[in-house]
């Protein structure tokens, strides 16, 4: 509904300096105020049937107005004071500002969002004073932020789509205080790729260690939650991945991650190399063929060997685990060992944990990273980069099971 400009103006007609708008007594505050009150007294209207003063129509159980009650709300305008209606039988309950609620406007959603973004408690509560004149205790914001616990079980639980052309598992480790002493614990991720090509987070988990054990579960979760077919994993070079992936997605290929597989190749090297050697590197991911990667792989050898021979044995140590990439078209490949998924989620998640010298439990840490989850997701709107190609090329590769719209049921749905 559009404000009409000759109100607008009527209600700017004095304005002088962005105090009088903005301030602690200014336009906003005051309209907040008048429109808050003025809906609760039109609530209560509509409770009792009739209008203030309308003494000819009073109810048969004689039930009336009985003046006001005062409460202070807190608001991203700062604490407002407000005259609450009351009936004097005492059975209206505002809506609009329910009974014992003290915050308003998006106040909860501004605390969500500072938490969420990786401000502790005590930074919350000193920006909210400094920029809102709103002084809010620890245990309001703690309150506040375990509220979202019950929708980060629902969210892990959420039934999720049948087919997800491609899956990234990874783990993120962070410190968190576990029987009396502060352990490194793994944070488990998993982010999918849907049939539109949109990127999607299936879920969090937590462990002591990265195994392929606790992935299996991990994946047998996400079966059991309606993932029928994966077409391509990527994933880091753990031992038993590939296994625990084909127990539960038997046609599923397994991709190791580039990014790790780079990463884990510079652990070793002095820093003032590494430059030039992922410079070398790029060669060997970015070939067009195996034949070709192989080639550059031994050039890589050939040049870098004598100083860091572990290097090129590792890339040919997981040489079958990598090479699965060079059957798919640029489309897809580019899809699988792009840096930017994987490597652009855990940046943003570290920028939130690192404020956290250790987290004081599982679902303290669990409930950042979700918050965190939502954020990034929200620019996750548009799909990868020539998807519609990739998916003709999908549609052919994995013949069968990619679903053809228009049809009542799809192979898919058949085969298991």
């Amino acid at each position: 509904m559009e404000i009409r400009k000759e109100i607008l103006d009527e209600l700017i007609r004095d304005y002088k300096n962005p105090e009088d708008l903005l301030g602690e007594n200014g336009l906003l505050k005051q309209l907040t105020k008048a429109l808050l009150e003025r809906a609760m007294n039109a609530e209560l209207t509509h409770e009792l049937g009739f209008e203030k003063n309308d003494k000819s129509s009073l109810k048969e159980n004689g039930n009336r107005r009985n003046g006001t009650s005062a409460k202070t709300v807190k608001s991203k305008h700062g604490e407002i004071q407000l005259d609450v209606p009351r009936d004097r039988s005492s059975e209206f309950e505002p809506q609009i500002i329910r009974k014992h609620q003290r915050r308003f406007d998006g106040f909860d959603d501004a605390i969500l969002s500072l938490y969420s973004r990786g401000l502790s408690t005590r930074d919350i509560k000193s920006y909210l004073e400094e920029i809102y004149g709103v002084e809010v205790s620890p245990d309001l914001i703690s309150s506040v932020t375990e509220a979202v616990v019950e929708e980060v079980r629902e969210w892990q639980t959420r039934p999720l789509e049948s087919i997800y052309p491609i899956v990234y598992l990874d783990a993120l480790r962070v410190k968190i205080r576990y029987d009396g002493s502060v352990q490194n614990r793994c944070i488990y991720l998993a982010i999918g790729v849907n049939l539109e090509g949109k990127k999607e987070a299936l879920g969090l988990w937590t462990a002591e260690s990265e195994g392929s054990k606790f992935w299996l579960s991990v994946l047998t979760e996400l079966s059991n939650r309606g993932i029928a077919d994966i077409f391509i994993a990527c994933v880091d070079g753990l031992k038993g991945f590939t296994e625990a992936i084909a127990s539960v997605f038997p046609q599923t290929i397994t991709q190791v991650c580039i990014v790790h597989q780079i990463r884990n190749s510079l652990t070793y090297i002095s820093y003032k190399d590494r430059k030039a050697v992922v410079a070398d590197l790029k060669p060997i991911y970015t070939a067009v063929t195996e034949d070709e990667a192989l080639f550059a792989l031994e050039e890589f050898a050939e040049k870098w060997n004598g100083k860091y021979p572990i290097i090129s044995k590792s890339w040919t140590a997981n040489w079958q685990k990598i090479n699965p990439m060079f059957q798919f078209p640029k489309e897809i490949r580019r899809a699988i060992y792009t840096t930017n998924v994987i490597e652009s989620l855990n940046f943003s998640l570290r920028k939130i944990t690192k404020t956290r010298a250790a987290f004081p439990s599982e679902e303290a840490a669990i409930k950042l990273i979700w918050l965190g989850l939502q954020n990034i997701e929200k620019k996750w709107t548009m799909p990868i980069q020539n998807w519609s190609l990739a998916m003709n090329q999908f549609a052919i590769i994995f013949e069968g099971r990619v679903p053809i719209p228009g049809l009542a049921e799809n192979s898919i749905t058949q085969k298991f």
